[in-house]
């Protein structure tokens, strides 16, 4: 994103180790959340927004970054999720994990079917084109950071079961722990069998070789 983007280009990748991930607004927390970390436990702010993010190997990320031209981001920023959103409702689909990609006008109701939001997590809410499963639990969370230079866009595929209560004790709100865990659902509790993050990161991998050409 430093120089301008001409084509296309994504990562896909898996965690050897877990991570507390903060937005830029939280940075000030760095200080009180490093206390509360568990050793081996690395702790970063990013320069996008958001809430508190827990990677670890129960996640899968992607990272797309597009032309300002590109069809994918071309439209209002809601809608620059929905083309990302929809290729991971497929490619899980395809390994046996049904979901939707969550239209913008359903959001309101989901969010309130789900109970209360949890504010300071980025799993905690929902958003536009993120894909939920048939209760409306978030499966896949979706982020992007737009400059003159292009746009990136950012999934996190939920594979096993994270440790929400690591996350809700660092950021200093165990009482989040039920609320995550409701909010929430990992491909392994959908598909009712053990999960290879490694296998569906191929897959992923995949399908952005065919969408986007690279």
């Amino acid at each position: 994103m430093a120089e301008p983007v001409q084509q296309p280009h994504f990562r896909v990748w898996t965690y050897a180790a877990p991570a507390v991930v903060l937005g830029c607004s939280q940075r000030s927390l760095l200080p009180a959340v490093a206390q509360r970390l568990p050793e081996g436990v690395e702790l970063h702010a990013r320069p996008s927004g958001g809430g508190a993010v827990l990677t670890g190997p129960w996640m899968v990320s992607a990272s797309v970054a597009l032309p300002l031209t590109h069809p994918w981001v071309r439209g209002r920023l809601p809608d620059s999720y929905r083309d990302l959103g929809q290729l991971h409702v497929e490619v899980l689909a395809a390994l046996g994990v049904e979901g939707r990609a969550l239209p913008e006008s359903e959001v309101t109701a989901a969010n309130e079917r789900l109970g209360p939001v949890v504010g300071w997590a980025c799993y905690g809410s929902l958003a536009p084109w993120e894909v939920v499963d048939a209760a409306g639990r978030k499966l896949v969370g979706l982020a992007q950071r737009r400059q003159r230079t292009g746009v990136l866009l950012v999934a996190g595929t939920l594979a096993t079961v994270p440790d929400w209560p690591l996350l809700c004790a660092a950021l200093g709100h165990p009482e989040d722990v039920q609320g995550m865990q409701r909010r929430t659902v990992s491909c392994d509790v959908l598909a009712d069998r053990t999960w290879d993050p490694t296998l569906y990161a191929h897959h992923l991998r995949e399908a952005l070789e065919r969408a986007l050409g690279e």
